[in-house]
């Protein structure tokens, strides 16, 4: 399995879970954060059209492409779906953030021989390792 470094370095179109359209929120400054550093954000979020000015998806499974990594904003009763859905769109890669955990969904990611990451930030790891994206500005 690889570690989270690994897991950001080697990512290039992350889709995120529960992004949000209110800057005040981590759900929106945070992915923001990773899109200005170069990699491609894909907004899920059932309620809006638009986030990060890119298109958003109503779910996983209505993005029409391959994903790198599927980093989740969802309270931690709702992680182990996200990982079901992240696993039925054939992720390689579940990140949950800060503060968010799922042992269903822990052993759901390695049944499946997925890297799995929970309760840290990418922001964070980007920030300590200065990892930049494939489209680094």
């Amino acid at each position: 399995m690889r570690s989270a470094e690994q897991i950001l370095r080697e990512a290039t179109t992350i889709a995120v879970v529960g992004a949000s359209r209110s800057r005040m929120k981590t759900a929106h400054s945070v992915p923001l954060a990773i899109q200005r550093h170069g990699w491609r954000i894909i907004p899920v979020n059932p309620f809006a059209d638009e986030i990060f000015g890119v298109r958003a998806y109503r779910t996983l499974a209505d993005i029409p492409e391959p994903v790198d990594l599927v980093n989740v904003f969802r309270p931690s009763a709702d992680a182990a779906q996200v990982v079901k859905d992240a696993l039925a769109i054939g992720a390689p890669a579940i990140w949950l953030q800060q503060d968010i955990v799922s042992p269903e969904g822990r052993a759901l990611a390695e049944a499946a021989g997925v890297d799995y990451v929970e309760d840290a930030c990418i922001a964070v790891i980007r920030a300590v390792h200065a990892i930049t994206g494939p489209r680094s500005p």
